[in-house]
């Protein structure tokens, strides 16, 4: 593969080649000298249309660590503000010489039509594409619970285990992205959302669905949470139409100490973040030793640094 635009465009073997390359990626990060001369002479552009601190930093740290020059393009600020087109922004990229371009954009498909649109000639990294698809937050996300559960897999993969989602699925390319993976490396998925966040035809996804977090503790046996935050930025009228208010939302599905402690022993915490703390999740349980929300950063690097690794050394293919 040349890109990387979905999960859904993973096989098994791929996603877990994904997975076993970050996991030697991370050992280098333990070193004095974390830096590997890997991409050296390679340009990688952060082309960010929207908002981010996590994916665009990591994404940075990510590619400097493996050698490469970096260009950060942010659409504040730039051409497109002045009404630049995704098209003559991607040319002129390509003018300057760039091997690969990690994009963020608020319209579901953005990075399959600069993937496939022959505007470029290298590697594109979805880093988030409107509800659509966010790859790399998937896989960093299966690489944590392997890392913590992996021993009580069925297998390499997450055979067996039971991943539960949290929130706001409607909007959710980080779900998504989560479930396609996750069912793909052997896990069973749990939706937790009301009626009103759950996309249509949910019912044909290989998940299964509860309405609130107190039913999902009641009737599965949970080995990773992850709790989602609601994006009122892509509601229309804000969540009036979505659900009640934010209080009866956090009574319904906020993870706080009670439904904390109702989880397995083993269960980790998970969030994308940012987080919302006292809506989705509670201070205590975000800041509890069964987080593993700080860690999903920092193996956030490892995940990509293995994927630019792996599209743009020309050693190796996904």
């Amino acid at each position: 593969m040349k890109h990387l635009l979905s999960t859904a465009d993973l096989t098994r073997d791929e996603a877990l080649h994904i997975l076993d390359t970050a996991q030697e990626m991370a050992k280098t990060q333990e070193r004095e000298v974390r830096k590997l001369p890997t991409l050296r002479g390679k340009t990688v552009v952060n082309l960010f249309f929207e908002d981010s601190t996590r994916t665009r930093i990591s994404f940075e740290v990510a590619a400097k660590r493996l050698s490469a020059d970096v260009i950060n393009f942010s659409a504040k600020g730039s051409s497109v503000s002045k009404g630049e087109s995704l098209k003559d922004t991607a040319l002129t990229l390509e003018a300057m010489g760039s091997d690969g371009i990690v994009i963020r954009h608020s319209a579901s498909g953005a990075a399959e039509r600069l993937a496939t649109s022959g505007w470029i000639q290298g590697s594109v990294v979805n880093a988030g594409d409107g509800t659509h698809q966010h790859p790399t937050q998937a896989l960093l996300d299966a690489f944590t619970i392997r890392r913590h559960l992996g021993e009580r897999s069925d297998s390499t993969g997450l055979d067996g285990l039971t991943v539960t989602l949290v929130g706001d699925i409607l909007h959710s390319r980080v779900a998504r992205s989560n479930i396609h993976l996750l069912t793909t490396l052997g896990a069973s998925v749990v939706l937790v959302a009301p009626p009103t966040l759950l996309p249509i035809g949910v019912e044909t996804w290989p998940v299964r669905v509860a309405h609130t977090l107190d039913e999902a503790l009641d009737a599965f046996d949970i080995d990773a949470l992850m709790m989602l935050r609601i994006q009122l930025e892509r509601m229309s009228g804000g969540g009036a139409a979505f659900f009640p208010s934010p209080a009866e939302y956090s009574r319904l599905l906020g993870l706080d100490a009670a439904r904390l402690a109702r989880l397995p022993s083993h269960a980790i915490i998970m969030h994308p973040g940012p987080m919302n703390r006292g809506l989705e999740i509670s201070a205590e349980a975000a800041d509890s030793p069964r987080s593993v929300i700080v860690e999903q950063v920092s193996n956030g690097v490892a995940v990509r640094m293995a994927v630019l690794y792996l599209l743009l050394a020309g050693e190796a293919e996904l």
